[in-house]
């Protein structure tokens, strides 16, 4: 909220605590007001009960929230799988066999060339190739990353109308490249921008996006600023718009979702259509964002957050932390 974000497509994981947890993060998204995409993150990583588990905890909250809208409709849902790599032929077909008729799902694909060598050694097929004959891809998928996937399975990207999302600070902390972005344009795929849970600060994002292309490039003319307003602005609403199809997202027009965000900017040069993404991307940050509204309600005013209590929240997470750490350590070895 304090970062402008109104709407997050959230690719949640837990498997020690897998029941109910969509409905948890629901419950926090109704507290907030934000506005929410939710999925459980299957993988074969933990076992093939826990895979059965993470694929009933999509179908079920799926299910609920066609009957029950929650959160005042501000909650929509999809089904979650982590990546090819961690995902037998067996759950696949399990996953799209037990998703809803009409969903799509939202994986993460190709973010390192291994996603692509498992893929050949266990279908002989590359990533999209292999997701595509289980049925995996549409208009509702979200494919996250697609950093190392050839041109042939960029067309049928585009062929099928899945979405491609790009998360240029990730991929860099993460050492694994950077997506052709451009070219997927080019080829007709639609591509939005996200953060991998870096933060979300989407401003950031953006300018990573306009200097990443051009040092891995090492062509200045890459990645303009009217291809970050693309990504950010008219695609991201674009992909939400999917979940939320009952009024546009992302536009000031009568009968539009009423999200929006105030930014106590004042430029020392004159703002023009020209210039406003440049203008975003070198001169705007989340501490000028002043007002933030979701679904007609004021959730920040003044940088103070007014449907939840910052101060406490803060607390507890400083409690919590440390304990989680303790644990952490206890399963995973330095």
């Amino acid at each position: 909220i304090k970062h402008g974000t109104t709407t997050l497509i959230d690719h949640h994981a837990s498997p020690n605590a897998i029941d109910g947890s969509l409905d948890v993060i629901a419950d926090a998204v109704k507290q907030s007001g934000l506005r929410a995409v939710l999925c459980y993150e299957v993988t074969d990583r933990d076992g093939l009960g826990k895979a059965r588990a993470g694929i009933r905890e999509n179908v079920r909250f799926l299910e609920r929230n066609l009957v029950e809208r929650l959160a005042g409709g501000r909650v929509a849902g999809t089904f979650g799988l982590h990546a090819s790599l961690t995902l037998s032929d067996e759950t696949l077909h399990a996953c799209r066999d037990a998703a809803p008729d009409g969903e799509g799902f939202h994986i993460h694909v190709a973010e390192h060339e291994i996603d692509e060598y498992d893929s050949m050694a266990k279908s002989g097929t590359r990533v999209v190739d292999r997701l595509s004959a289980h049925g995996i891809l549409g208009p509702k998928t979200i494919v996250a990353h697609a950093i190392h996937i050839d041109i042939k399975e960029a067309e049928l990207l585009a062929d099928t109308g899945t979405w491609v999302t790009h998360q240029p600070r990730s991929n860099m902390n993460n050492g694994v490249g950077a997506a052709p972005i451009e070219e997927f344009l080019r080829a007709g795929i639609n591509v939005g921008i996200g953060t991998d849970g870096f933060s979300h600060t989407m401003w950031e994002e953006w300018k990573t996006a306009y200097l990443l292309h051009k040092v891995w490039h090492r062509d200045p003319r890459r990645f303009s600023g009217i291809d970050a307003v693309r990504l950010g602005v008219y695609n991201n609403a674009a992909l939400a718009n999917k979940f939320f199809p009952e009024a546009p997202l992302g536009q000031l027009i009568p009968g539009a979702f009423a999200d929006l965000i105030f930014v106590d900017y004042h430029p020392h040069t004159p703002l023009t259509e020209g210039n406003l993404p440049w203008q975003i991307i070198f001169g705007f940050h989340e501490s000028m964002i002043t007002t933030t509204i979701v679904a007609g309600e004021v959730l920040m005013r003044d940088r103070q957050l007014l449907t939840l209590d910052e101060e406490s929240i803060t607390a507890k997470a400083r409690q919590l932390a440390p304990q989680v750490w303790e644990r952490y350590n206890t399963f995973v070895p330095n």
